[in-house]
Order: C-alpha cells, then structure tokens, then sequence
C-alpha cells in the first residue's frame, strides 16, 4: 500500500464495499476477524468478514486484502467463498469488541471500549490492533444521546458534541480486560457503526452474534427500530430475543411490529406466555392479535394485515396522497388505498373498492377516490388458502389486496412480501440462491491462509 504504514479506525470500515481488481463489487465489509495473543502484544488482525450479495458471509484473509482507503477496500479478486465459521481462537471486532469494559493499567480507571484502530506492520502485509479509543465514566455516553439528537456524527468520526466523560486514545498495551469471556459489554458503539443499516442487514448482523451479544443489542435497540429488525430475524431468533426482553418491554416492541408479523410470533408461543402478553398490550392491538391468530397461518387471513390505508367515499385524492406519504408505511402497503363505508377501521363498513397510487398521481388533488374506484376485481376471501393467494397476485400483477368478509367488509389487505414469506423455505435467510457450489468448493485458500 502506498504511504507507509496506514492506521484505520475499524468503525470506518463497517458497511463498506469490498471490491476486486476491476472494480466489480465483491460485497460489504459486516466485521473484522482477530487473534488475541499472550500478554499485551498487540491483537493481529486475519481478515474481513464479508456479506456477498447473497447474503452469505465469508472470510477474506488481510494477504488477499491489496488497499483500504476512500471508504473502500480493494481485493485480489481470488475469493474463498466458503462460508464464514468463527474458530476458537478468533475475536470479531464489532460483535465482541467494541463496548467492553476494560481497564487502564496505569490508573485501574474502568472505560468503555469506543472504537480500535488497525495498521499494517512497516515491510510486512501483516495488520495488527494497535490503538484502542475509550470513553471514562458511565454508560449513557455520546453515542446514545447523538442518536437521540438525530444522528450527529460520532466523537471519533469528527462530531463536535459534548461528552458525558472523557475520552482518549491509548496504546492497546496501557489497557487490560480483553478476555475471551463476554463480560461488561454494552452495545452502543456496535449500534452506532451500523446504524444506517436496513432492518433486514441490521437482522443478518443479529443472526450472527452469540446469543448474549444478541440480547445486549437487541436491549438497545429502541422500540421501533427492534421491532422492524425483529420482522426480519428467523423464528428461533425472534423467540430467543422476546423472551430475554422484560415483559412490559416485549409487549410494546409486539404493539410496533406490523400486526401479522407480531401475530406469527405470538402463535409460537407457549399459550401461557401468549396469553399474559396480550393481557399487557393495548386492548385494541391485542384485539387485532385474536383476530389474525384466529385464521390458519397460511390462509388470507393469517397473512393479512389489519392496517391498511382506509378512506370513506368522501376522500379526496389529496387526502389520499396524505396517507400514502407516511414513512412508516412499507411500499407495498403505501401502494394503493381501500375505500369503504364507515367505520374505517378493520373490519370496516361495506367495502367499495380500490385507488391505485398511479391514478392519485393522474388526477387532480380535490378528486374524490369514490370516482375513481377499482372494484373490477373479486377480492380474496379470508379463508383462501396460500397457493390460491399466490395465484392472484401473479395473475393480477399486484403488490397489494383486499381481503373481505362474506359481510362486505374489509378485513385487512395482504402485501406481496407477506405471500413470499409464507412460500419461500423456513431456512431461506440462510440459502444462497445464486451461488455454484462446484464453484464454491472449488474457489480460494483454506480459511485463514
């Protein structure tokens, strides 16, 4: 690498994108794989935990590593494309690293772990840990409070906030405390490093933490933002996470997720456990949870939302657009409208019919949506099974429909997001679909050569 011997930051290295020689984009940078050694000798640093497009992660070893710099990292091109298996041995620097409480060795002051720099030893393509940044004091530091003040760049990332404590650079040999337990580990920095991820990057992150780790984060996280991520996570995942939260704390984050997604989880439940859940949720979320668990999991009904955007006849297509702008509406809900006689919420009045978001962008704002109704089409009856449900959106070309009852009303409205839940493998967030596996035994060294 060109100028001597770079140091890096690790949090610079979250989230970024790994390229080949040509510049092809091989993946993104997800966590940094490390040796700790004897005494107070610098930790070495192996390789990259990188996320292909396929979602799977494999180890990219630092000799197959040629630069880092401008927000990228470029490779040799030859990959390993095994999936990545932590050994014994080896430390990941976000997931147990960062946020750890250690101790400076001239002073016994506890700190907190912020951030680790890495360097290329001088003459050599060996990189080692070599500074660790620590925050003195408590725990509710900048990064908690620049969150909450939206998001202002961090200390060690050229933010100018105020600081709960002191913070400081150090040699890694002037702290102690990095042992192989999990112990005094917050997760502040490891959020704050990824927190512009998606809610499904965020949920592979999870996935692939130790279980401790996993709750740390995930007692972190706020309401909403765990609930999104906790959409994404496996099954097993979901109920480990639930059952480690505080039961007022469970109830809420189930009240934030969407309502199918939240009934899904409930379902798994032991009934005991269930039941004491819905007694501490709101009365009409948990009325909204009976009503969806009622149905069979893989019938309308059990794939349904009950929030839908709903809109009396009188609506005017600005009133519409309104809705649609809510940002925390998935796109495939934000999609279209549901026009029904009062009461407008589910189960509704009389169902009248659909409004599209392209005919709302085609007409004019005081348009009212019961003249512009899509009512051609049958909607889907609760009780239909999933393969009847796939079919009519692949025949329909739809994102979105309405399921009603045998009354007319409206029940709720299933996305296509949902259907392919419902049909894809239980394990498909741990398949690669695109991957050759001659190639993939084939491709690259042994891990860690």
């Amino acid at each position: 690498m060109a100028g001597g011997t770079p140091r890096v930051f690790v949090s610079h290295l979250a989230d970024i994108a790994a390229f080949d020689p040509t510049g092809d984009q091989v993946g993104r940078v997800r966590d940094l794989v490390v040796m700790l050694r004897v005494g107070r000798r610098p930790p070495r640093l192996l390789g990259l935990v990188v996320e292909l497009s396929t979602r799977r992660r494999i180890f990219l070893p630092m000799t197959r590593v040629t630069s880092i710099e401008s927000g990228q990292v470029i490779t040799t091109g030859v990959l390993n494309v095994r999936r990545f298996e932590q050994r014994p041995t080896e430390r990941l620097v976000f997931g147990e690293l960062l946020d750890r409480t250690v101790t400076l060795v001239e002073t016994g002051e506890q700190v907190t772990v912020l951030d680790l720099s890495v360097q290329q030893l001088p003459a050599r393509r060996d990189w080692e840990i070599d500074r660790v940044f620590v925050r003195k004091g408590g725990k509710s530091g900048p990064l908690r409070r620049a969150r909450e003040r939206g998001r202002e760049a961090l200390p060690w990332k050229g933010g100018g906030g105020r600081r709960a404590g002191e913070s400081l650079t150090v040699e890694w040999s002037a702290v102690t405390g990095f042992t192989l337990e999990e112990k005094g580990q917050g997760a502040e920095s490891l959020l704050a490093t990824f927190e512009q991820l998606r809610p499904a990057d965020l949920a592979n992150v999870l996935h692939h933490l130790s279980p401790k780790r996993r709750a740390e984060v995930a007692a972190a996280l706020d309401d909403d933002r765990l609930a999104d991520v906790l959409e994404e996570l496996p099954e097993d995942d979901q109920i480990e996470i639930l059952g480690k939260l505080k039961e007022e704390r469970a109830a809420d984050v189930l009240e934030a997720m969407d309502p199918d997604d939240a009934a899904d989880l409930l379902s798994e439940l032991p009934e005991e456990d269930k039941e004491r859940l819905l007694s501490l949720m709101q009365p009409d979320d948990a009325a909204d949870m009976r009503r969806l668990m009622a149905y069979e999991e893989h019938t309308a009904g059990g794939l349904m939302t009950t929030e839908p955007i709903v809109l009396r006849p009188d609506a005017t297509v600005a009133d519409a657009l309104a809705r649609v702008r809510n940002a925390d509406l998935s796109p495939a809900l934000a999609a279209q409208v549901y026009v029904c006689r009062p009461p407008d919420e589910t189960p509704t009045g009389k169902y009248l019919g659909t409004v599209h978001f392209q005919r709302l962008l085609r007409d004019p704002p005081y348009t009212l949506v019961s003249s512009l109704l899509d009512d051609d089409l049958q909607p889907l009856d609760p009780d239909a099974a999933l393969p009847v449900v796939a079919g009519f959106f692949a025949t329909y070309d739809m994102v979105a429909a309405p399921v009603v009852d045998e009354s007319g009303s409206l029940l709720g409205a299933i996305t296509v997001d949902d259907v392919l839940d419902h049909m894809l493998p239980e394990d498909w967030r741990e398949t690669e679909f695109h991957l050759d596996e001659d190639e993939n035994e084939a491709e690259g060294a042994a891990h860690g050569s």
